[in-house]
């Protein structure tokens, strides 16, 4: 497996990598927009976080981070149905975007592509939760905006 250093025009590249991933994964899953935006992320009230561990090539985690009523909004917008409050099916929805992220951002990238593997999301939800990561030498994180919405995407990695 080849390993490779983070220098800046590397993590440029995984931000390009991310920006494209949220762009394909919600027109392809959710037929709507997804942009980037300039704006410091602000935790919501109640909110919803998918975390998703790396390995191999790299080694952190890809954590998909949004307010309640974007989680409802992106579970609505996957299947069609209109929950009413944060459930379970909301949770495997935000679960599973943030899985189709990461999968989409690392196929980008060739190595990645080969020697990256992915965990299984995990969720939490709540109103009062902090999530913490081991230092991690490389931190890419973006907000984009959907319809109404915000949502953080946050990568913490170091190369192997």
């Amino acid at each position: 497996m080849a390993a490779f250093t983070v220098t800046v025009d590397r993590t440029a590249q995984f931000t390009e990598y991310l920006d494209r991933a949220v762009d394909e994964v919600f027109r392809t899953m959710m037929a709507v927009s997804c942009t980037p935006v300039e704006q410091p992320f602000v935790p919501a009230r109640k909110a919803i976080s998918a975390v998703l561990g790396l390995a191999g090539a790299i080694s952190g985690s890809m954590v998909l981070h949004s307010g309640d009523r974007a989680a409802l909004r992106m579970a609505e917008r996957l299947t069609g149905i209109t929950p009413a409050q944060v459930d379970a099916m909301v949770r495997d929805a935000v679960g599973e975007v943030c899985n189709m992220l990461a999968g989409t951002w690392k196929g980008f990238d060739p190595i990645l592509c080969a020697g990256c593997l992915l965990s299984t999301p995990t969720v939490v939800a709540g109103s009062s939760y902090e999530l913490f990561s081991q230092r991690a030498p490389t931190r890419i994180e973006r907000s984009y905006r959907f319809e109404d919405f915000t949502v953080t995407v946050t990568i913490f990695c170091e190369m192997a």
